[in-house]
């Protein structure tokens, strides 16, 4: 049996009795929206209309979305996020052009969007640019939304112009995460956040070359497009936390300050800012 049709299967099952559970009310408030005008039978029809897999909630504690399966996103996602709050307050992004890699289904996007109405927001899947959109259109927020293979030979990265970068959660899915660090050099300005999975130097069994340099790495299956939380391939890259570093300093960030550093259910985890001197 293929695995992972088997594993689409159980997340399906997972997501049924999750949805019969979630109870609508009950939420700590959010932030005002246009869901605050929606009667309850509207906002479950809404609620219904897309595959949602996080959920925030509108300023009754109602829940605006929905979440993942199992235990995954069952929780009242924040606005603004903890991360962006200490991006602000390191960076300050008042008035400032913010690049938003992998807007996933636009929390991220509505939390930079209280500090900046200057927001790109870009994923590799349409359907997460359709989510954004419309859960940014329903805050009365506009950011550019738009689908980006940011790995493209063929990329404008004009598009892509920006003073910060917030980078949460991609890194680690791309095909050549160092070819992507070293090329943040073409259009982010002044500085990044970034939160990502890294491999431990005994975990890197595998490695590739860019440069003439091999670059360890740690080999983590993924389940492809299909899956809302993989990469677009059959696997993701952790890379040493070290060669991370090392890329972003040779993009011209020369300034890169470890916020914190975790251990989270599939690994390590770092936070990091990174900034021109």
């Amino acid at each position: 049996m293929n695995i992972l049709w088997l594993k689409r299967v159980v997340f399906r099952v997972q997501r049924f009795f999750v949805e019969k559970k979630l109870p609508l009310h009950g939420y700590k408030p959010g932030v005002e929206s246009y869901v605050d005008d929606l009667s309850d039978e509207d906002l479950i029809e809404f609620n219904g209309l897309l595959d949602w897999n996080c959920f925030i909630a509108d300023v009754k504690g109602r829940r605006f979305g929905m979440a993942a399966w199992g235990a995954k996103r069952i929780e009242v996602q924040e606005i603004p996020d903890r991360r962006i709050v200490a991006m602000h307050e390191y960076f300050n992004l008042s008035g400032q052009h913010v690049l938003e890699t992998g807007c996933f289904e636009g929390v991220h996007t509505l939390g930079l969007l209280q500090y900046t109405d200057n927001v790109i927001a870009v994923d590799s899947r349409v359907n997460h640019v359709v989510k954004t959109i419309v859960r940014c259109g329903m805050s009365g927020k506009s950011p550019i939304v738009f689908k980006c293979d940011v790995e493209s030979e063929s990329q404008d990265y004009s598009l892509l112009e920006c003073d910060y970068i917030h980078h949460v959660g991609v890194l680690y899915h791309l095909r050549n995460p160092i070819r992507h660090l070293l090329s943040f050099e073409m259009f982010c300005k002044k500085g990044l956040m970034l939160d990502t999975h890294y491999s431990l130097p005994e975990e890197a069994s595998d490695s590739y070359n860019i440069g003439g340099r091999d670059y360890p790495y740690k080999r983590y299956l993924e389940y492809g497009k299909k899956e809302a939380f993989s990469g677009m391939y059959d696997h993701s890259k952790w890379l040493l936390l070290d060669d991370i570093v090392g890329c972003l300093k040779q993009a011209g960030f020369n300034k890169v300050k470890i916020v914190e550093k975790r251990q989270e259910r599939n690994g390590p985890r770092v936070l990091l800012f990174a900034s021109r001197s």
